[in-house]
């Protein structure tokens, strides 16, 4: 799967477990987009054809309605959500197993936002 990272979710542990997972990750800091802001984030990774690796659920959900809403499309927005909940909260293991049962599922991604901690 082509992922894009943004900056809330682009630790390099995350990374590496993805790209040892098979996927083709990139951050921000590959494009120099780090500090840009979500929308120039989420237009990259539409672009590329890349869903994209959040924990800012609020502004992307809205960016997710915007595009659906203009009959537009993108790969898809995957969420992490982080409460400060360790019940419910994932780390970047849990994010590596939530998306390997995602994808196991065959759940469509395409046009979709995904809170990937109902996956853990």
């Amino acid at each position: 799967m082509k992922l894009y990272l943004d900056d809330d979710s682009a630790s390099p542990l995350l990374v590496r477990l993805r790209q040892h997972a098979g996927h083709d990750v990139q951050v921000p800091a590959d494009l120099n987009l780090s500090g840009e802001d979500d929308a120039v984030h989420f237009r990259c990774a539409a672009i590329g054809g890349r869903a994209i690796v959040t924990g800012n659920y609020d502004d992307f959900l809205n960016l997710h309605h915007l595009v659906i809403q203009l009959q537009g499309h993108h790969a898809g927005v995957l969420v992490v959500r982080r409460d400060n909940d360790p019940k419910r909260d994932l780390s970047p293991a849990g994010v590596v197993t939530a998306m390997r049962k995602l994808l196991a599922a065959n759940v469509p991604v395409l046009d979709q936002y995904i809170i990937l901690n109902h996956w853990r």
